[in-house]
């Protein structure tokens, strides 16, 4: 499941948002105004032949040839069905535009969720789903009526079928400690976080050479930080700039937990608790740091992944290294099961929009709701039955075969073919699926990052789904306040971290606050709060 760590900005947006006219003014005979045919009784999904074409609507994607390897051969063989990619070739923001002037769409596009979705609809270059969601009941029964009312546009149609959609919490964020060190300093209890600063306090007087706490690359440990001093909240609002409250989305700087982090993280860092090329330092700079046993403690978005490398790492030359995730620390009064340094959405990644090009929209669909089934996510994300995997457990899950266990090398090059047709991915069944194979295993066997996962990440996860869809177009007055008042809170925490003293912390908060709202702050935030109110509504039906 690798797309889902690929976190790419839609550079192409600005561009393709000029297109609407010419979209506009195309007309379609086959489909007035995106109408779909009701479900066909004469199509038999895995019987009748079924042949689409497909593009990828960005310059990294590039679809392997289609039934060259076990997994679309066993498709095209026993689902008849073939796929024909139409290729970016590096130039998404190119080719799209092209597509869209000749009025030569492909009968998919596989793209980001957002405006440009709403622009084709609009224009009546989409084909709506509901007719198909009883007949072929997959996408209904995995993602949810909640998640596919997010997912409905102002008509109230459903044009988007989902990708690494989840209807179970998820997340690699939390705290992480050096298992030798921690034993070696008698395995204090390690809660709060006064006892965190009393741990790292031992670290750096008995370990000088040690990091005692390292906050990754960025922003992302404050925002684990702040997530331990308040309940029910997420790190998640630092990146979204707000806090709820009431009915209402309230500024991130007034809030007395934001003070609070940043007021903390400050004084470890006064106190060379905390690395000092915290910000500055790369992602590689941190895998090697860990990878080398040279952190103490460590917090971020990141720390099922990164630990799970650097366990293993360590274990090459000592058996009992490694590092050992552990439940999130707080502020001492709150309650350690409200504490969500993790956040998940369920409405996923990105999505599939079937044009009216296509000859046999109910086929395609048909087809995109078998691969988010269990026979489909089973065979394109681990190959057909017999060669990784061999019967099911009563969850839906395979069965690891030796060959899956030994031929590590064969098995990763296959799953980094089939990475580029998982286009529907169902990542609560395959999460599941991984995680129930791996509790079957003695204990010293088990994969670390999904013990990890299992155990602590995805308990300590908050649904922000409600959340989603609420940037403004950013060549609005509320887009470019967005930017603005983002751009200011980055500069407030870097400076907050490097304050001399509590109080210089408290003043950069309020200068901060002062720039947001002279940059138009409060209007951002009632936009939101309105796109807010409309996601509940929908979620809820209405």
């Amino acid at each position: 499941m690798l797309w889902k760590k690929k976190s790419r900005a839609s550079g192409l947006l600005a561009l393709t948002l000029g297109i609407t006219a010419v979209v506009s003014g195309c007309s379609d005979k086959k489909q007035e105004n995106g109408s779909a045919s009701p479900a066909n009784d004469s199509f038999v999904f895995g019987e009748t032949p079924l042949s689409f074409s497909f593009y990828g609507n960005y310059d990294w994607y590039t679809m392997q040839p289609w039934g060259e390897d076990p997994a679309t051969k066993w498709i095209k063989e026993n689902k008849k069905v073939t796929v024909t990619p139409v290729p970016a070739q590096g130039a998404s923001v190119q080719k799209f535009n092209t597509m869209v002037a000749s009025d030569d769409l492909p009968d998919v596009l596989f793209m980001d969720r957002g405006p440009l979705v709403e622009k084709l609809r609009q224009a009546g270059k989409l084909v709506p789903l509901d007719p198909y969601l009883d007949k072929y009941p997959n996408l209904k029964k995995y993602a949810g009526e909640e998640t596919l009312n997010m997912l409905r546009s102002d008509d109230g149609k459903l044009y988007q079928f989902p990708n690494w959609y989840t209807s179970t919490p998820m997340g690699n964020g939390g705290y992480m400690v050096n298992k030798k060190i921690y034993k070696e300093l008698g395995s204090p209890k390690l809660e709060t976080f006064e006892d965190l600063r009393g741990y790292l306090k031992q670290v750096k007087e008995k370990y000088p050479d040690i990091v005692p706490l390292d906050i990754g690359y960025g922003t992302q440990g404050i925002s684990i930080l702040f997530s331990g001093f308040g309940e029910d909240r997420t790190g998640a609002y630092t990146s979204y700039g707000f806090v709820p409250s009431g009915d209402k989305l309230t500024s991130l700087f007034s809030d007395p937990a934001f003070k609070e982090t940043l007021t903390f993280a400050s004084s470890l860092f006064r106190e060379k608790l905390i690395t000092q090329d915290a910000l500055t330092q790369t992602r590689d700079q941190v895998v090697e740091k860990l990878n080398t046993g040279k952190v103490a403690v460590y917090a971020s978005y990141d720390t099922s992944d990164l630990g799970s490398q650097a366990t293993v790492e360590l274990k090459k030359g000592d058996p009992e290294a490694g590092y050992e995730m552990i439940w999130p620390l707080r502020k001492e009064g709150v309650d350690p099961n409200k504490v969500y340094p993790n956040n998940y959405d369920t409405i996923g990644w990105n999505v599939n929009v079937i044009t009216t090009a296509a000859d046999n929209p109910e086929g395609i669909f048909a087809y995109l709701d078998w691969l988010t089934g269990e026979e489909g996510e089973r065979v394109i994300f681990w190959g057909p039955e017999g060669l990784y995997w061999q019967g099911t457990d009563e969850n839906g899950a395979p069965n690891w075969t030796e060959k899956f266990k030994t031929d590590v090398d064969e098995r990763t090059k296959f799953m980094a073919i089939t990475d580029s047709f998982q286009w529907a991915g169902n990542t609560s069944f395959i999460d599941g699926s991984k995680a129930s194979n791996n509790m079957k295993l003695p204990e010293d066997q088990r994969d670390w990052a999904a013990e990890a996962q299992l155990t602590i990440a995805w308990k300590t996860s908050y649904n922000t789904t409600q959340f989603s869809n609420l940037a403004p177009d950013s060549s609005t007055a509320e887009g470019k306040a967005l930017q603005k008042v983002a751009d200011i809170e980055t500069s407030v925490i870097a400076k907050s971290l490097y304050a001399g003293s509590d109080a210089e912390v408290e003043k950069i908060i309020a200068d901060g606050e002062a720039a947001a709202n002279k940059a138009g702050y409060q209007k951002l935030l009632d936009y939101e709060t309105a796109r807010w109110q409309a996601n509940l509504k929908k979620m809820s039906g209405e």
